[in-house]
């Protein structure tokens, strides 16, 4: 005799496993970006993230509940008519090839309404999301009373291990973390572009000279506040003479270049991308937001002297 489906305990399950296949992607997602060129954001987030988990697990919660109900159960049910209709009976292997189809729609949705995308990563997106809900909806046929204490040890030592291996591969040096290059002095000397004619150009003799410099990434300082008109003029560009001095740090992540202007502020300049191909960084906005303004370095010039 055929055992009755446990409905509320199918629900549960997908809601489980949509939640351990979310924590393998933030770790899998994690280690990438350890490994990808990103800025200095500090570590903060990580304390405040811990403080708002038990909020962010209600909104989870409920995601994964009406992702269940609208995505998971449809293709799980659709898989069982399908299988009937066809073969007289139910068979795993349609599970897959529905979510498939079902995966293959909502990327179709996704890059129409985005206005299109690399064919690659409509494939790796389409090939993620049918994977994402073959899962839970095999599960969902299931019939057994104990499986859900079976599904949890088994999810969370799958995570554990997506976790260990990404650790090994970074501590072994598998996997390259990304760091700023080291750079000296003599690095900064030269013209820096922002690629829309917004130019810094460093002398050795710590001079700089900015022409153009897009107004988003600098402050304008306060000698414009009783001419209202000035100041927004000032906010187009930054253009004029300053000095600039190089600060090593600690670490790469913590050097930086100082400049100084008569009419603008900036920030100090942030050093970012890689030893072939520096360059230098400002916030725009919130830094968690990852907004840059970026300078690259031109080729180098016989001009450019020695470092001050």
């Amino acid at each position: 005799m055929e055992k009755k489906r446990l409905w509320g305990l199918s629900l549960l399950l997908s809601i489980l496993v949509l939640h351990l296949e979310a924590a393998i992607a933030l770790v899998v997602s994690t280690v990438y970006g350890i490994t990808r060129e990103s800025p200095n954001t500090g570590v903060g987030g990580s304390a405040m993230l811990v403080l708002f988990l038990p909020v962010i697990a209600v909104f989870t919660t409920i995601a994964a509940a009406a992702l269940s109900v609208a995505l998971v159960f449809p293709t799980a049910w659709l898989s069982d008519v399908l299988g009937h209709r066809f073969g007289g009976r139910e068979a795993w292997w349609r599970v897959p090839v529905v979510a498939g189809a079902v995966s293959l729609v909502l990327v179709g949705v996704v890059v129409a309404l985005s206005g299109g995308a690399d064919p690659a990563a409509v494939a790796a997106g389409w090939s993620l999301t049918t994977a994402a809900l073959t899962v839970p909806a095999l599960l969902w046929r299931s019939r057994r009373q104990r499986i859900f204490g079976r599904v949890t040890l088994w999810g969370v030592a799958a995570v554990v291990l997506t976790a260990v291996l990404g650790g090994t591969g970074l501590a072994t040096g598998l996997l390259q973390e990304y760091r700023p290059p080291a750079l000296t002095s003599a690095d900064i000397v030269g013209s820096w572009s922002d690629g829309k004619g917004g130019t810094l150009t460093f002398t050795a003799d710590g001079r700089v000279t900015a022409a153009d410099v897009d107004d988003e990434a600098l402050d304008v300082m306060d000698v414009y506040d009783d001419d209202p008109e000035d100041a927004q003029d000032s906010r187009n560009s930054c253009t004029g003479q300053g000095t600039w001095t190089f600060e090593p740090g600690a670490n790469p992540w913590s050097q930086g270049v100082d400049v100084s202007f008569d009419a603008c502020s900036y920030d100090t300049w942030n050093i970012g991308g890689t030893e072939s191909r520096p360059t230098l960084y400002q916030y725009i906005g919130d830094p968690d937001s990852w907004d840059l303004y970026k300078l690259t370095r031109s080729a180098r010039s016989s001009a450019d002297g020695p470092a001050a």
